[in-house]
């Protein structure tokens, strides 16, 4: 007899949807500059892996994060916006 899990093990996030990263996009445009963003869009944006985003930001390809709490760290829309438009230009 074999145990299927419906959540993930502990200590593991859930991969978001297509329609998560999709919307999270579209937000992106319009979020003020002082604005936050969690590690999924980041991946979005950049069209990585969450170990390669943070592989990124210790390389200095992507700006580092902001810690906001013990458990959650996130990215400034504007940094995010001005690091994109160095990488176009």
């Amino acid at each position: 007899m074999s145990i299927t899990r419906s959540t993930p093990p502990a200590g593991t996030l859930p991969a978001p949807s297509a329609a998560q990263a999709a919307d999270a996009l579209i937000q992106f445009d319009t979020r003020p500059a002082s604005s936050f963003v969690r590690l999924p869009v980041v991946c979005s944006l950049y069209a990585c892996s969450p170990a390669t985003a943070w592989r990124w930001v210790k390389a200095g390809k992507i700006p580092a994060p902001v810690k906001l709490s013990d458990r959650v760290t996130a990215w400034r829309v504007g940094d995010l916006r001005a690091a994109l438009a160095q990488i176009a230009a």
